[in-house]
């Protein structure tokens, strides 16, 4: 049964909307160089950089997978959550200074001036293609089974109006009009859902009430070794071998640090995001033991079993009053808009510096603009397209998607850490850890589908396809150093022009006449304060919650 929106749910989610396009046609408006249009001219204050890190990673998935994981295992997946607040902090001390001081565009480019061309051509790619083949469609999955459950659109319509609308304030306002409206998308998403779990805590009865009536072990953080899902030996790592690529080199997630007005800014607001990445255990995993509490007192779907994937779903058509619908709605809107907005501007920067700008050095700023226009409107198209087979996912397929990020995610996230730290690491060694790690992680993905339908009996096929996916990831991760190290020192060594201000031991040797570059002495030790903070707080989350 579908919910009945009231007159004031509908004006609700009509509101967001215009807020929307409101903000992405004021920036339209604008005259765009590359740099407004790419990087939003690269004066966004640490606020909007710390909201639009967090809009542009919470989607619906988030709200399918935490409250769904949250029901059936507990906690233990906010370890996920909190371990980017880590490599938040990570990505503003340690990267942060280096992707600003060197005034890139992308991280493609800023591999290229590390190592290689090659190396740029082949994060591009992946880049690009990942986030066709597998972020798109998640988003797209996730929406739809969402939207149907709550709003009873079919998958075809809610896809094609999401993807248009995002479409729309993207191509017309850039970069800007992407961090404006998540922006306020974060404000919507937090209020919807912390609406949400504060009204299913108090239908179940409070929090000594959750506590008696969810399994022994659903608030502990740290699962047994034996746990097929989170073992804590893998849950004290590979969250962090994962989070690297994703928060310090992923370019949907970098590029909201490089509009930012300069290194002070995007610091804070790396420290802003990391304290808004404590908020998600609260209010999107704890939602599903709340909703297995009700469950067992009668008071959710008494003598019905409810799918992980229906968990959220189902507590928004079961415990919300008329109003709080359209704002929940508006919330899951946001959370997928910002996503998908993050996505297709980030690809088509890709697209136009990347690929675009390399074949034609000599293009005009007006062309270039241009071009990434045209780029988005190619991803909105391909997106479309995609819309039948979302249709047709099955929820095993969805988590082979998201597991893909485990297994591409160990040889990128190698490069760039060590390419920082060890001035010996060379262009050769990352371009064989690159296409080794790549082929090492799509094997495993094509063997783990086949072994599915068809299950291997050789023991060694068997142990490396049924490992859990965060031991993979950090057996990988570890090949990725051994070879950068063995090659790198079996070759010749990096030139001065790829070691200085690329590396810390040559951090200084970096020309800092632009503003954005300058770090001042005063926002620093505000940064410093504020980090060691949130340090304090996320250790006596996990000292609470082990």
């Amino acid at each position: 049964m579908n919910l009945e929106f009231s007159f004031l749910d509908y004006a609700i989610i009509g509101a967001y909307f215009l807020i929307v396009f409101a903000i992405g046609f004021y920036f339209a408006r604008q005259e765009r160089s590359s740099t407004e249009y790419f990087l939003a001219g690269r004066h966004v204050g640490w606020f909007a950089v710390g909201a639009s890190l967090f809009a542009s990673n919470i989607s619906t998935e988030h709200f399918i997978g935490l409250s769904g994981t949250g029901y059936v295992s507990g906690l233990a997946t906010g370890n996920f959550e909190w371990s980017a607040s880590i490599c938040l902090l990570i990505l503003g001390w340690v990267f942060v200074p280096f992707y600003l001081k060197s005034g890139v565009f992308t991280m493609p480019e800023f591999l290229e001036r590390r190592y290689s061309s090659a190396s740029r051509w082949y994060l591009s790619s992946v880049s690009i293609i990942a986030y066709i083949l597998t972020k798109i469609s998640v988003h797209l999955f996730a929406a739809g089974i969402l939207l149907k459950q709550v709003m009873g659109w079919d998958i075809y319509t809610s896809s094609i109006l999401l993807v248009v609308v995002t479409g729309i304030y993207t191509i017309a306002g850039g970069m800007s009009a992407v961090i404006y409206t998540e922006l306020i998308q974060t404000f919507i998403l937090l209020v919807g859902a912390i609406a949400l779990t504060w009204i299913g805590l108090d239908k179940v009865g409070g929090w000594s009430e959750l506590v008696a009536n969810v399994p022994e072990g659903h608030f502990e953080m740290f699962k047994p070794m034996s746990d097929p899902e989170f073992p804590w030996t893998g849950v004290i790592i590979a969250p962090y071998i994962v989070g690297i690529w994703y928060w310090c080199t992923d370019q949907s997630i970098v590029q909201r640090v490089l509009a930012a007005k300069n290194i002070d800014h995007a610091k804070s607001g790396t420290v802003m995001a990391g304290f808004l990445k404590i908020l998600p255990v609260f209010i999107l995993v704890l939602p599903g033991l709340i909703a297995y509490a009700l469950q067992q007192k009668g008071l959710l779907l008494p003598g019905q079993k409810i799918s992980p994937n229906d968990v959220y779903p189902v507590m928004v058509k079961t415990l919300l009053p008329s109003g709080f619908r359209g704002l929940v709605v508006a919330s899951l809107l946001a959370a997928l808009m910002a996503s998908l907005a993050a996505v297709f501007n980030s690809a088509s920067t890709l697209m136009t510096i990347d690929v675009y700008q390399k074949f034609r050095p000599e293009a005009s700023e007006k062309s270039l603009v241009n071009f990434g226009r045209i780029s988005t409107v190619v991803l909105v198209a391909v997106s479309l397209l995609w819309v039948p087979l979302v249709s047709v996912l099955s929820d095993q397929l969805y988590v082979y998607l998201q597991s893909v990020q485990g297994y591409i995610s160990p040889p990128i996230a190698c490069v760039f850490l060590v390419g920082l730290l060890w001035p010996r690491a060379n262009a050769k060694g990352a371009a064989v850890v690159l296409w080794t790690g790549f082929v090492l992680g799509l094997l495993r993905f094509v063997l783990e589908v086949i072994h599915k339908s068809s299950p291997f009996t050789n023991p060694f096929l068997r142990t490396l396809i049924e490992m859990n996916f965060m031991h993979f990831a950090i057996l990988l991760f570890i090949i990725s150093i051994l070879l950068l190290i063995i090659v790198s020192l079996a070759t010749e060594r990096p030139t001065q022009e790829k070691l200085d201000g690329m590396t810390f031991a040559y951090a200084r040797n970096v020309d800092l006449n632009e503003d954005y570059k300058i770090e001042r002495p005063a926002h620093r030790r505000q940064n410093l304060v504020a980090s060691a903070i949130l340090g304090v707080m996320l250790l006596v989350l996990w000292i609470v919650f082990f």
